[in-house]
């Protein structure tokens, strides 16, 4: 017993050190879209334009966990038992992932009722393609070229020539295409599960009624 505990110990600590560091970053732009787009009193200062740099610098963060399914195969690769990769090693890096998407997907439904309290319903669905669009080569731009979201202050020109360069390369282009495509999929699936859980909620909470369900904070369903 003390020798499979202890293996099981061995593999979480080998194969789940990215975990923490990973959510921590993730979940930076979903705590700025709360402060950002969610405050019914906040106005458009500098302070919230830095506020909003600074939440589209870190947004591809939350998505980007979605690659880090590679650590999950390499985990299985190895030899361990079926019971250590079924109840130690699956569990944090699935919760892992999608923890990570679902981080995004609240951040752009908090964008998404900020636009509609603007009155700009009708850009919404722009606003999250462009927003795939973006953190489709962010993701790239981590995952592949090994920047992180701090480049844009400390290496400025190193990241703005390898995006010129990857904009205009067959093979980044594709995989920036097809990473695209898998975060809008992704993420229509996620937010109609989402807003439909949030609806559920505040039904039990009796915050809406069932005859003016556009009264819901999550009114931003298209």
């Amino acid at each position: 017993m003390k020798d499979h505990l202890r293996h099981a110990f061995m593999a979480l600590r080998i194969h789940s050190g990215w975990i923490i560091w990973n959510l921590f970053l993730a979940f930076i732009p979903l705590a700025l879209s709360v402060w950002l787009f969610r405050s019914p009193t906040r106005s458009r200062s500098l302070l919230w334009w830095v506020g909003f740099l600074v939440f589209i610098g870190f947004l591809p963060n939350a998505p980007y966990l979605l690659t880090d399914i590679i650590h999950l195969i390499k985990a299985i690769r190895n030899d361990y038992s079926v019971w250590i990769i079924t109840l130690v090693i699956l569990p944090p890096h699935l919760i892992a992932i999608v923890a990570g998407f679902e981080a995004y997907v609240i951040s752009l439904i908090n964008l998404g009722y900020y636009l509609h309290r603007q009155g700009a319903s009708r850009f919404i669905v722009w606003a999250e393609l462009m927003t795939h669009a973006l953190c489709a080569i962010g993701v790239y731009l981590g995952r592949f070229k090994r920047f992180n979201t701090w480049d844009f202050v400390t290496q400025p020109d190193d990241l703005a020539r390898s995006v010129i360069d990857d904009l205009t390369s067959k093979r980044p282009v594709l995989v920036i295409t097809i990473t695209f495509i898998v975060l809008t999929v992704l993420y229509w699936f996620m937010k109609q599960i989402t807003l439909a859980l949030l609806l559920r909620l505040r039904h039990k909470r009796g915050g809406i009624s069932e005859h003016n369900p556009d009264n819901t904070d999550t009114s931003t369903t298209h």
